[in-house]
């Protein structure tokens, strides 16, 4: 078969429904300043999509930062990759101030996440030895793992003791290859909202050798008592070995960083080559992430809030009956029972269009089948009366839900429409 054949008629899993859902479902264009209030389709809706947790998008101070740095800097400069030509004292300035926020000795700039976390995950282990995962790991993380040409071993989800035995399975086979052992997991898993079970895993520490590796893209800035994340929420901090987060959630931007003992830190960044073989960081990002960080440090009543609205709404869900599974974190999923894609689009299309409710829906295979989420991401942006008008909405499709309404819909033509 020719190539292109093969790409034309199998587009995968989602593509093979593009023609349905594409701009709807997926790929929908969300217009307007990042607020709680955009416009999708011509119509305002109130947008619960967007990982802007303590509204740092469009915080005054922030714009000032970004806008005048892009004027100062431009777009290209420091030209080249970091290693080469790419460095500056604002980049180490950045590195340093993270990792103290987050209590670790050295940090590392990362252009992006998913190719960041897969290049340190990369860099840390070769074929002697083995990693030890979560079922539910994000998919950057998996994509890693996979290019790990040693032996790896998965635990199912937040199970300690399954984990233990991974450990026990793992050290058997280090002690042949003379390798070691790197545990991944997350401070916050980004569907089902609830922490990784981060004390559960450094327990293990004093009956088996690992490292541990934690991605708290989620946790970083929302949990613990500083913000500084999800092993600070945990008390364990110290014990994790290798922090690493994305600045594109709390901190609403571009990039990522690791942060861990120097000596670490020195063997890494001459290794990631989803570093060393691409564009550093642009200044105006650097610059503006600075200025987000000395926000998120000094400005406690951007967390309070958001932890407001996320009471207010993870409360209100469950009160009216909402299944929202065990988050613990801003993540707020709604599990509702349906059919599929085409009724979960149907549900979708009715909140967006009809409620001005804009969320994003999740079914099988990331639900198991005969479920459906809707996954709401509150930010310190909005307000009590955003979450009580999503309530009622909610109200009104639940009751539609478990009518049949939807169902009908879900059968009918392909093609969507604005009308």
């Amino acid at each position: 078969m020719d190539l292109f054949e093969k790409l034309a008629t199998d587009r995968g899993p989602l593509g093979n429904i593009a023609l349905r859902e594409e701009n709807f479902y997926m790929f929908p264009k969300l217009e307007g300043e990042i607020a709680p209030r955009m416009k999708f389709l011509g119509k305002e809706v109130l947008a619960w999509s967007l990982n802007n947790y303590l509204g740092l998008a469009n915080h005054p101070e922030v714009r000032k930062a970004d806008a005048e740095a892009a004027a100062e800097w431009g777009l290209a400069y420091p030209m080249g990759a970091r290693m080469m030509t790419g460095n500056s004292i604002h980049h180490e300035q950045l590195e340093d101030e993270l990792a103290a926020f987050v209590g670790k000795e050295s940090g590392l700039l990362l252009n992006y996440g998913y190719q960041g976390i897969m290049s340190v995950i990369d860099s840390m282990v070769d074929r002697k030895d083995v990693i030890v995962y979560d079922s539910e790991c994000h998919a950057s993380i998996l994509d890693g793992c996979r290019m790990h040409m040693g032996k790896r071993f998965v635990y199912p989800h937040n199970d300690i003791e399954n984990l233990d035995r991974q450990l026990t399975r793992a050290q058997k086979w280090v002690d042949n290859t003379g390798g070691g052992i790197l545990v991944i997991t997350e401070g916050v898993f980004g569907m089902s909202g609830n922490m990784g079970d981060l004390k559960g895993a450094v327990s293990l520490k004093g009956k088996h050798n690992f490292r541990l590796l934690v991605d708290d893209a989620h946790g970083f800035g929302t949990m613990g008592a500083t913000g500084a994340g999800a092993g600070e929420e945990q008390g364990v901090q110290d014990e994790i070995d290798v922090y690493f987060s994305t600045f594109a959630k709390s901190m609403a931007s571009i990039g990522a960083f690791i942060a861990t003992k120097p000596e670490i830190t020195m063997a890494l960044k001459f290794n990631l080559r989803s570093q060393i073989f691409a564009k550093t960081l642009p200044m105006p990002l650097v610059i503006g992430n600075l200025k987000r960080l000395e926000l998120l440090r000094s400005k406690p009543e951007l967390r309070e809030n958001l932890w407001k609205i996320v009471g207010a709404m993870q409360d209100g869900l469950r009160k009216r009956g909402f299944n929202i599974g065990t988050t613990n974190s801003p993540v707020t999923p709604a599990f509702l029972n349906g059919d599929g894609v085409h009724e979960l689009t149907a549900v979708m299309k009715d909140l967006r269009l009809n409620y001005g409710v804009f969320c994003s829906g999740v079914t099988y295979p990331v639900v198991p089948k005969g479920v459906m989420m809707l996954r709401i991401i509150p930010t310190a942006a909005h307000t009590l009366e955003d979450v009580e008008f999503t309530l009622n909405a909610f109200d009104e499709i639940k009751a539609k839900l478990d009518g049949g309404d939807y169902h009908d819909e879900s059968e009918k033509d392909a093609t969507l429409t604005q009308a």
